[in-house]
């Protein structure tokens, strides 16, 4: 079992940066590829970025490449993800989640779930 607090969000101007941070509890995160996934009002959840248990692989939407970046620290149990030139389109509910495996962009192939945190960019 693996419990997911993300934190970090908040209101921004296009072009600044916010990183979040994912805390996981559980003494198997490292055994995790992890992931996050936004959700705008009325759109489904998409995939953003995700990243391999070891920290060597990372898995990217087009939509974000060069402007996030994916970290992991396993021996604090935490994820982190460094957003910058940030656009107005990008404001969402941002989560993260767990999955046994390589990273992808499955939505439902991830078996657990942060409550999310809100990431608003202002023109």
């Amino acid at each position: 079992q693996v419990q997911l607090v993300e934190s970090g969000g908040g209101s921004v101007q296009a072009g600044g940066s916010l990183r979040l941070s994912c805390a996981a509890s559980g003494r198997t995160f490292s055994s995790y590829a992890m992931g996050w996934f936004r959700q705008a009002p009325g759109k489904e959840r998409e995939f953003v970025i995700a990243i391999s248990w070891s920290g060597d692989t990372t898995y990217y939407a087009n939509s974000v490449k060069g402007r996030f970046t994916i970290s992991r620290d396993n021996a604090k149990n935490t994820v982190y993800l460094q957003m910058n030139s940030l656009k107005p389109e990008d404001t969402a509910v941002y989560y993260c989640a767990a999955k046994r495996g390589i990273p992808n962009a499955g939505r439902h192939e991830y078996d657990y779930w942060g409550q999310g945190t809100q990431v608003t960019v202002s023109s």
